[in-house]
């Protein structure tokens, strides 16, 4: 197996679970350039999203390149404020299948330290 089906496994494996949970998923993604984050229903529907291509996140960004742990954190701030004006406090998180580590736990660790549980 190579990298990617690997990691597509590990979030395949973690989706299921979650799903059995019915509660919202906090779904990140992370690519060498950009970080995306969306709040997922169990039926499907999106009631937030995030992303550093954003344009409020752009503007709090200090710099171009934004594929860097401060660039998460500012994600993961932006995207606990909108769960929680829209209500939505305890999650489940969707790592994708990534390493919890570097841009995705500062992005979880800013989510948490913005109101959201998981």
């Amino acid at each position: 197996m190579d990298k990617k089906n690997t990691r597509l496994r590990r979030a395949k494996k973690t989706r299921c679970k979650i799903k059995e949970l019915r509660v919202p998923r906090l779904s990140v993604h992370r690519t060498s350039r950009h970080l995306y984050a969306q709040i997922i229903m169990s039926d499907g529907s999106i009631i937030a999203a995030v992303s550093t291509l954003s344009a409020d996140v752009k503007h709090e960004l200090k710099t171009l390149y934004s594929g860097n742990v401060m660039s998460a954190t500012i994600v993961g701030k932006s995207i606990a404020q909108k769960a929680v004006s829209a209500g939505i406090k305890e999650v489940a998180f969707d790592r994708s299948g990534f390493k919890y580590h570097g841009r995705v736990r500062a992005f979880a660790d800013a989510a948490r330290e913005n109101g959201l549980m998981f």
